[in-house]
């Protein structure tokens, strides 16, 4: 951790963890779904539930879905924002198992009908982790430009996809893997120290056995 770590991010208050923490995971998930988002079914769980009325979390969480960021004055008038932009979303409480106290279920639909189903959580200090996408588990903070492929689980995936970014020049930071059973569906979350070329992801995409490439680019 750093010293901004310890006072905590610039921000529209009340709370780092209810409501930049809340900004945070909706712009992520804006990213990982890549458009426009124009529908969001929205769960709170734990104290994201209890008292995220109070601390702003719902008006923040809507806020990040409109790709605003932590400071944006804007977000206590989210809401209005979001009606403006062709938003909808709606809200329910709901209770995830072995989840943190302060984390939201996010199922997303965009302009092009694209949908996307994730968890995440506000760890503190404006921090956040995604934990799981469609389903399936994740584990990265959204800090470095992010790679989540769906693959087959079968020999040979996961060296396609690190020799594709190694030939590009690409550090990998880190690398997850999971999968849903044997021979099943799997995921890589791959956290690299730079942004990834566009054509590098399309040539992903066209490799044997990748189903699909999800990227989060900061930048963008």
């Amino acid at each position: 951790m750093n010293i901004l770590d310890i006072v905590g991010p610039v921000m529209v208050g009340p709370s780092s963890s209810h409501t930049a923490g809340a900004v945070r995971i909706g712009q992520t998930v804006g990213k990982l779904l890549g458009e426009r988002v124009v529908n969001a079914k929205i769960g709170l769980h734990g104290s994201f539930l209890a008292t995220g009325r109070g601390h702003g979390t719902d008006r923040a969480i809507v806020a990040g879905l409109l790709g605003l960021a932590v400071d944006d004055p804007r977000i206590p008038e989210s809401f209005a924002e979001a009606k403006k932009a062709g938003l909808s979303f709606s809200f329910e409480g709901i209770n995830l198992m072995n989840a943190h106290p302060n984390s939201v279920r996010l199922e997303v639909t965009g302009e092009s009908g694209r949908k996307l189903e994730v968890i995440g959580a506000s760890i503190g200090g404006g921090r956040i982790r995604i934990c799981e996408i469609d389903g399936l588990t994740a584990n990265f903070s959204g800090e470095a430009p992010t790679l989540v492929v769906y693959n087959q689980d079968k020999p040979g995936c996961i060296v396609k996809v690190t020799s594709r970014l190694g030939e590009a020049g690409i550090n990998i930071a880190t690398m997850q893997v999971y999968r849903d059973e044997r021979g099943g569906h799997a995921v890589m979350v791959i956290e690299v120290d730079q942004e990834v070329p566009r054509e590098r992801i399309a040539a992903l995409e066209q490799e044997e056995g990748i189903e699909k490439v999800i990227y989060l680019c900061l930048e963008e």
